[in-house]
């Protein structure tokens, strides 16, 4: 386990966001953007066993996933910026983040929308033979959606190497889990045969070994497994929220419990030297500053271009053509 490494993404993701929040309330980033400020320590644990080869589906809270996996903070923030030089070439936004060379096929807006395009490549590493794992993450609100129980289903069935990761928050945009689902979802899980695992989302450490208990089997060719992970977001649903839907005590309370402060604290205690961490912070820091240059120094993209690399090109070849 390499607890530096953990602490230096946690401290990316954490600061990407907080600079991304200010970005846009100053009216530099347009649409909206939807912050994992809270989750680091899930992005992190999880995807610390990502390897080449491997494949994730993301969410509309995707900035901490693409992070984690290596995507590049520049092409991020400029894609966030609308910006030609973004990684979807300013055509996707903050909820539709993709990177091929990365193995991400996609952050996506749509509830529970990577469930299926995670089975889909899934079941490809099959029937292709080749090495690797699907990382498919999805919110609560996802366990309402019929396209899940669809994943799920297949996805045993054909025992593909999908590892479906639920970052449980407790809301659904603004709906509590507890008043919109009517079951627990361990017994849920275990309905479809795989293996379950709950951990909380705040203990990064905690987050990395369960998910390396449950990957054995789904790289071992044993089918896929569930991970539920316990989080919260510190921020609203989106960035202006009103938050009228829970108390401000409960976010105190989850604040108390910061994942990126509290393993910060932990590796202190370890022996880890306070120079150290702070030049982990500063060279993230300079990265950051570069990313945000980057964007707003890159140009708008071409309207010619709008269409461009939007659609797969149709195929001409069919057999019957020209019968």
């Amino acid at each position: 386990m390499d607890r530096l490494g953990l602490y230096r993404v946690m401290y990316r993701i954490r600061r990407f966001e907080e600079r991304v929040e200010a970005l846009f309330r100053s009216g530099k980033i347009p649409g909206f953007v939807h912050l994992y400020v809270g989750q680091e320590a899930v992005a992190a644990g999880v995807l610390a066993h990502y390897r080449s080869g491997d494949y994730l589906t993301s969410t509309h809270r995707g900035h901490g996933h693409a992070l984690a996996v290596g995507v590049d903070p520049k092409e991020m923030m400029a894609e966030l910026f609308g910006r030609a030089t973004g990684v979807c070439r300013g055509k996707g936004g903050s909820m539709h983040l993709f990177d091929p060379d990365k193995g991400m096929l996609g952050a996506n807006g749509i509830v529970a929308g990577g469930v299926p395009i995670a089975v889909g490549a899934g079941l490809g590493l099959k029937l292709l033979g080749w090495k690797g794992a699907v990382f498919a993450f999805f919110g609560d609100g996802a366990l309402g959606r019929g396209v899940l129980h669809e994943g799920l289903n297949l996805a045993a069935l054909w025992r593909l190497p999908v590892l479906f990761v639920l970052e449980n928050n407790r809301y659904a945009s603004t709906t509590a889990f507890a008043e919109s689902h009517a079951f627990q979802v361990a017994d849920w899980v275990r309905a479809y045969g795989l293996p379950y695992a709950q951990v909380e989302g705040d203990e990064v450490e905690a987050v990395y070994e369960r998910t390396g208990e449950l990957l054995e089997g789904v790289r071992g060719g044993q089918g896929p497994a569930f991970l539920e992970v316990l989080t919260h977001r510190f921020k609203g649903h989106y960035v202006g929220d009103p938050e009228r839907y829970r108390t401000r005590e409960e976010v105190a309370q989850a604040r108390a419990r910061d994942p990126v402060m509290g393993y910060r604290r932990r590796l202190l205690s370890l022996g880890v030297s306070e120079a150290t961490l702070r030049t982990i912070e500063e060279e993230e820091e300079r990265l950051l500053d570069e990313a945000v240059a980057y964007a707003e120094a890159s140009p708008w993209p071409d309207p010619e271009e709008a269409l461009k690399g939007l659609f797969a090109e149709p195929v001409r070849d069919y057999p019957w053509e020209g019968a």
